[in-house]
């Protein structure tokens, strides 16, 4: 590259950065840009998106050979069409250049200046979604924009896009810089960056003044209970479980099922009425049928989920990406989180829409014409399918798991295992800032809603309505639960001379109570989840101890806790059974490098010594050397066996009612 060059890259990245993490100009890494240089033009690749976009990320094209496309004769058919001027625009592509260049490359090509921006935000699509879109656009922008109605994308677009330029230029004497498509979205061009950001100044200044003058319903930003949500809550698992089963093609297979209930869709699902839907119930752009798909599934209260779910996968020959569940939510149906969200993202988008073109006219969706072209156009499918493109598949491969105890030890070791597999994660621990700590993490290093942390709430474990809320806050979060691991635990040594009932029911609570609280909440979602997919499995497993399988001088208060722990294991799965929920608990030797071992106030290393439960100890240190000596691999456990231990269970399909030693040797099954 010359050094011109160089700097129109930079140029270029910076302004596709700058607009692609605006939420209020870009969502779902839509929109493209590009600039030329000489008879080069760069534009964004395919599937890639703005908000990260780098050099590697951008098409060389040529634009001469770009430009002779629009003087071509082409089949009248529409694959036909869009197959022959699809090949000639790759043919285009300058050799070593990576990727696929977005499929309106062709009107970046049409705009002589420099940079060009693409964009959809919903405040534009106010105006190019609603019934007077055309005369306000007149009236706003007057010669210096040009207004194309609706039109099928690819070459066709190109062309009617490239006849009114003519016209334009015949007309006015000067190359537009505007241009607005209807229920599609704006395109800006100039020669400068500056140019080109004052230009997207000014129509989203003079668009949104228009808006103002038309009131929006008011939006109650109070938090709700979690009790306002019992029937989402119920069919939540439900729809989950009908989506995998379609995508997968299994019982076992995973998706996801996300809910909102507040925001831009809140004034249109928030009431029974169903008139108040109608704004909702057809697409109003290609983005949205993209990731929305052409139609909600309308669930009616009272009817079936499963027989509504299945009627709307026979009328429409796919299952439906958003479900709409009138006077309480809005769910959005993925494989991945990240495709679930996206799609919610792009539904509270059309409802920006809806609720924007009240200015200019009130709302006009596609045709049932075009939403047909645009379900069935391989450019817009290629697009879906690379945006949301993973990797090989892991141990977790998209399991919806609860881990308490997750801020530190064992559980944080548990949950960052969990993630590094694949899985989504529940960080739930008493400490909120510790598990809001640990989720933050997991999402920076795999991603944007890997994990949570209950909303950084407090989660006691020892409290049922606390327990509740956690189970409920993730089925709402993820659609389900798929494995409960219950890791939150406490330690209180003390003999018989020193123990104190409260102390002892203080362990009691936590280690027995608690655990029988997460299996009971978990156990009902899990149900559910069975009910709609007859051979789906579950997995509750608690993080027990050796502990549990022999007595423990002076720590009476905590080994009998997880000997109870056990009994529940057995007890829960055979009652479970029957439901497809296997229960397992795990008996880790001892974590010494961990918190509750190592604290320098208040670890079983202090506790121990100072107890006198080690016959000739003076420091941490011969503590820490006496229980090395009882293991004959002569190591502590770590995190790591822990969850190898868990990936076990999880994968095995017949084994329930267990504890599993992982203690290097030092406790062994008869």
């Amino acid at each position: 590259m010359t050094e011109l060059d160089q700097e129109l890259m930079r140029n270029l990245i910076e302004f596709s950065n700058r607009y692609g993490k605006d939420p209020q100009y870009v969502l779902a890494g839509g929109g493209n840009t590009s600039a030329k240089s000489g008879g080069v033009m760069r534009v964004k690749a395919s599937g890639t998106r703005l908000a990260a976009i780098g050099e590697s990320g951008f098409v060389a094209m040529d634009r001469g050979a770009l430009m002779s496309m629009f003087s071509k004769d082409y089949p009248a058919d529409d694959a036909a069409r869009e197959s022959a001027a699809l090949a000639d625009m790759m043919a285009a592509v300058l050799p070593g250049a990576p990727g696929r260049p977005s499929v309106e490359c062709m009107l970046h090509a049409l705009f002589p200046q420099r940079y060009v921006l693409h964009l959809h935000p919903a405040l534009v699509n106010g105006m190019t979604c609603a019934r007077g879109g055309k005369s306000a656009c007149r009236e706003l922008f007057g010669e210096a924009a040009v207004w194309i109605p609706l039109t099928k994308p690819g070459y066709t677009l190109a062309k009617v896009c490239a006849d009114a330029f003519k016209r334009s230029e015949s007309q006015t004497g000067r190359v537009p810089n505007l241009l607005f498509m209807q229920n599609h979205g704006v395109i800006a061009a100039a020669e400068t960056v500056a140019e080109l950001d004052a230009l997207m100044d000014m129509v989203m200044r003079r668009i949104g003044e228009r808006v103002k003058t038309t009131p929006a319903a008011s939006i109650e930003d109070a938090d709700e209970p979690l009790e306002s949500f019992d029937l989402p809550l119920e069919v939540a698992p439900v729809l989950r479980m009908l989506y995998a089963r379609v995508v997968t093609g299994m019982d076992n297979g995973n998706a996801i099922a996300a809910f909102r209930a507040k925001g831009p869709t809140e004034r249109f699902v928030r009431t029974s009425n169903c008139e108040s839907i109608a704004p909702l119930l057809k697409p109003f752009n290609p983005d949205q049928i993209v990731y929305c798909k052409a139609a909600p599934l309308i669930l009616n209260e009272g009817r079936d989920v499963t027989e509504q779910f299945a009627a709307f996968v026979n009328e429409n020959g796919y299952p439906p990406k958003i479900a709409i569940l009138p006077g309480h939510c809005v769910f959005a149906l993925g494989k991945t989180k990240a495709e679930a969200d996206t799609a919610l993202d792009l539904f509270d988008d059309a409802a920006k829409i809806a609720r924007y073109a009240d200015a200019f006219g009130g709302y006009l969706p596609l045709t049932d014409e075009f939403t047909r072209f645009i379900l069935n156009w391989e450019v817009e499918n290629y697009r879906q399918k690379v945006s949301f493109t993973g990797g090989s598949a892991k141990r977790m491969e998209r399991k919806v798991c609860v881990v308490t105890g997750a801020a530190q030890g064992f559980g944080e070791g548990i949950a960052r295992a969990i993630a590094r597999e694949g899985g989504y994660v529940v960080c739930a621990d008493m400490n909120a800032a510790g598990a809001k700590s640990v989720a933050d993490s997991l999402n920076e290093q795999y991603g944007t809603g890997t994990a949570s942390d209950v909303y950084g709430l407090s989660v006691n474990v020892a409290d049922e309505e606390s327990v509740a809320r956690m189970v409920g806050e993730t089925v709402l979060t993820y659609g389900g639960l798929d494995v409960m691991i219950a890791c939150a635990g406490i330690a209180i040594a003390g003999g018989l001379d020193t123990m104190t009932l409260d102390r002892f029911n203080k362990v009691a609570a936590v280690n027995y109570a608690g655990y029988y609280l997460c299996a009971k909440y978990a156990a009902g979602v899990m149900k559910r989840q069975r009910a709609a997919a007859p051979t789906r499995t579950g997995d509750i497993i608690e993080i027990n101890s050796k502990s549990g399988l022999e007595g423990s001088k002076a720590n009476f208060a905590y080994a009998g806790s997880k000997f109870g722990g056990i009994g529940l294991t057995q007890s829960f799965a055979l009652e479970l059974a029957e439901f497809g929920v296997k229960v397992n608990a795990i008996c880790p030797g001892n974590l010494l490098d961990g918190p509750l071992w190592s604290d320098p106030e208040k670890g079983l290393f202090r506790q121990y010594l100072d107890a006198g439960k080690v016959p000739g100890a003076k420091t941490v240190a011969d503590v820490r050397a006496f229980y090395e000596a009882k293991v004959p691999l002569g190591r502590g456990c770590t995190v790591e066996d822990v969850a190898r231990a868990v990936f076990y269970i999880v994968e095995q399909q017949y084994e329930t009612g267990q504890a599993l030693p992982v203690t290097g040797g030092q406790v062994m099954l008869n």
